[in-house]
């Protein structure tokens, strides 16, 4: 119970600190200008949908793997993963939408990493459109979908984007493979880093209270029937 307040009060914190950060301690790009602000909530928010496929993809392997003890929570854990980085891969694209009409003069380029970020969209909206039409009687189809998905991350996240040139300002942030930033800047997008995790953690635990309490009520009412 210490960890979990320690989690809630580290979000209240953190996030108001890291909006402070972005628009009042880090400068502005010199070549982005005030538009590069949006790196601070665009960068996190892509990291935490990455963290949370992939957790949804471990905890499936686990629901796979573990016959006897809490095989259902592990699904339920894993969906509501899945369910978090949908909604942060919704939130990047949407930044990075923004990111896109302020620098190349359009919300939608077909950049690769726009392209990748769409496949990555519909592998995962597929899913829940699979758990929806199977129900939770057959979790172990959905548990080994959610392997395969996080087994193409990789490919999306970092080779696709790759493949052909970009207009995606990797050289501006990270030139031969080194973080070329100001040290408030740095500062500043490690901070919001942190504290998007942190609220990854934080809606996790909400949602997996909402899960089991929903979960309760069920049995309850199953059982007095």
């Amino acid at each position: 119970m210490k960890i979990i307040g320690t989690l809630t009060y580290s979000v209240y914190i953190l996030m108001p600190v890291t909006i402070i950060m972005a628009f009042l301690l880090a400068p502005s790009a010199e070549t982005l200008g005030e538009y590069s602000r949006i790196v601070y909530f665009h960068v996190p928010l892509a990291w935490v949908a990455s963290l949370a496929f992939t957790v949804s993809g471990v905890l499936s392997i686990l629901h796979l793997a573990v016959r006897k003890w809490n095989r259902r929570g592990f699904d339920d854990l894993a969906s509501n993963s899945a369910s978090v980085g949908l909604a942060f891969t919704i939130l990047a694209v949407i930044t990075g939408s923004l990111w896109a009409r302020l620098s190349w003069g359009s919300y939608w380029n077909w950049d690769p990493r726009q392209t990748s970020i769409v496949f990555i969209l519909l592998i995962y909206i597929a899913y829940f459109c699979l758990r929806g039409a199977l129900g939770s009687s057959q979790s172990k189809i959905g548990s080994s979908y959610l392997v395969v998905a996080m087994l193409t991350l990789p490919f999306f996240i970092f080779l696709a984007p790759r493949i052909t040139d970009s207009l995606h300002p990797d050289a501006i942030i990270n030139i031969d493979r080194k973080i070329n930033m100001e040290t408030p800047m740095l500062v500043t997008l490690i901070t919001a880093l942190v504290s998007f995790t942190m609220l990854y953690g934080f809606i996790m635990r909400l949602m997996n209270r909402l899960g089991a309490a929903k979960k309760s009520i069920e049995e309850h009412f199953h059982g007095s029937d």
